[in-house]
């Protein structure tokens, strides 16, 4: 059977030449592939913009010079002394060390001079109320610079001293001073007495004038 290319379909195929057929598939193909190219080349001209645009630095987003420190002039600061770790360390120590000669179990705290502990030990066998009295002490001796057995005597003038927060006016808080400024305090709790736990600071603040 011969095959005819129907006239009416492709006016433009003569059906008796059948050579027309392969040069019009050569020129469908070659388009497609001109197309292609053309395509790919402005997909990747496209592409190479928008990172270039991305990666281009922007001078809002630089960031700014540090602010140059500002030193404080003459005459508008004050020098402060604060007890050493080591010497805390130390004072908090002696006191254990002269209640176990007693005989007797306590718990020691040693404050700085803004009222923050530095060193809190609880010896064998004190009692749980022993360790919070010792700090209430400390931090009530270095807020008045005194004892805490001779502010106890300041109630009765002024009650509501023992209403402030942290305080405790019992004895056995002891200040400790430099260059006649309290700089720490030393509180202990447990012993039988108040006047036994004020023996006991004592000792530690002793210790430090050694």
């Amino acid at each position: 059977m011969n095959s005819q290319v129907n006239p009416q379909i492709n006016p433009q195929i003569n059906p008796q030449d059948h050579s027309a057929a392969p040069v019009t598939v050569k020129r469908s193909r070659r388009r497609r592939v001109v197309g292609g190219a053309l395509a790919a080349a402005l997909l990747g001209a496209a592409t190479i913009g928008a990172v270039s645009a991305t990666a281009a630095p922007s001078d809002a987003s630089a960031p700014s010079a540090p602010a140059e420190p500002v030193t404080v002039g003459k005459g508008l600061t004050r020098t402060t002394h604060h007890l050493t770790l080591a010497a805390a360390t130390k004072a908090a120590q002696a006191t254990l060390d002269a209640a176990e000669k007693a005989g007797r179990s306590v718990s020691v705290a040693v404050v700085d001079r803004n009222g923050n502990t530095l060193v809190q030990l609880r010896g064998d066998g004190a009692g749980p109320q022993s360790y919070e009295s010792a700090a209430r002490k400390a931090y009530t001796a270095v807020s008045w610079g005194a004892p805490t057995s001779e502010l106890v005597g300041r109630l009765s003038g002024a009650p509501t001293l023992k209403d402030i927060p942290g305080t405790l006016f019992l004895a056995g808080g002891v200040p400790v001073r430099a260059e006649g400024a309290p700089v720490a305090g030393i509180g202990v709790g447990g012993a039988p007495s108040g006047a036994l736990d004020e023996q006991f600071a004592q000792a530690g603040a002793d210790a430090l004038s050694e």
